[in-house]
């Protein structure tokens, strides 16, 4: 849902950059010209200006996560509850978002973009750069998150995870460590979305679907859960391996999806990152010295 959002947020400028090259030659996006909309909703107020769309990227997801953070994590929601109502949150919204008087495309969603900031966004120097920007958000955010696992903040963090109620006997209050960290996750997610919009050229509800959230899962299970690069790895092997399997047999993805997390799960446990660590160290290891035979 969170990267849905930045996605949208940052699909309003982009769908008011298409300005009259669209089919109805308005100012208005299509979608509202073939609903009979005069103007555009309160909501989609100054979303011509990028700056605008870039700050909504970061505090719709950000304060959405707040809000619902905090009153989750003050409630001492966890675990498997905790799984069920995002889900359930996500899947509102991914219905709130399907209708057409919501003012987002309805099932279309936005698509058929036509600029970026004034250059072609189907050129090829700027799918390019998109491309490595998103390479630097992810290497800025991967070492971001590794440095702030350093500090003091990233320990308790760590503690939290793994005995929570030891950390609360020991005075600390784990609400404002969950809600940080929450938060920001949220941001990162809706970071992504603005990303992946321009380069994919659609954003639709179908993105919060809560298969994608389900899949988000797997590809941390398959690169190394507790690990910062393992859901990188991950995300590469399962998205790699899902261009081959829907290429060859697209109607057995899902079930070689299930299959990967089944037997990750039961015979890696820590993921790829945690096998590859397995074998080094099993390399690294000196062999036994040969037993000296008396002459």
């Amino acid at each position: 849902m969170f990267f849905a959002l930045g996605g949208y947020s940052l699909g309003m400028y982009l769908m008011r950059a298409i300005g009259r090259d669209g089919v109805y030659q308005s100012h208005l996006p299509d979608f509202m010209v073939f609903l009979d909309w005069k103007a555009y909703p309160w909501y989609w107020s100054f979303t011509d200006h990028f700056a605008y769309a870039l700050l909504l990227v970061v505090l719709v997801p950000g304060l959405l996560a707040l809000v619902f953070g905090f009153f989750a994590f003050r409630s001492r929601i966890k675990g498997v509850y905790f799984s069920i109502i995002t889900q359930a949150l996500t899947f509102a919204a991914m219905l709130l978002f399907y209708r057409n008087d919501t003012g987002f495309g309805g099932n279309n969603g936005f698509t058929d973009f036509k600029r970026i900031l004034g250059y072609s966004i189907t050129a090829p120097e700027t799918k390019a750069f998109l491309y490595w920007l998103t390479l630097l958000v992810l290497v800025g955010v991967v070492l971001g998150c590794r440095a702030m696992m350093a500090t003091k903040f990233g320990r308790a963090l760590q503690a939290i995870r793994d005995a929570e109620p030891r950390m609360m006997f020991l005075g600390y209050n784990p609400l404002g460590f969950k809600l940080v960290v929450w938060t920001l996750s949220a941001v990162i997610c809706g970071v992504a979305g603005a990303l992946y919009v321009p380069q994919v050229g659609i954003i639709n509800p179908s993105e919060m679907s809560p298969a994608n959230s389900i899949e988000l899962v797997i590809w941390v299970a398959v690169g190394g859960r507790g690990t910062l690069i393992g859901p990188v790895i991950g995300a590469v092997a399962v998205n790699g391996l899902k261009s081959w399997f829907t290429a060859a047999l697209p109607e057995y993805w899902l079930f070689a999806l299930g299959a990967i997390f089944v037997l990750v799960t039961l015979y890696l446990p820590a993921g790829l990152l945690g096998l590859a660590r397995k074998v080094a160290g099993k390399l690294r290891r000196p062999a036994p010295e040969a037993r000296k035979v008396p002459a």
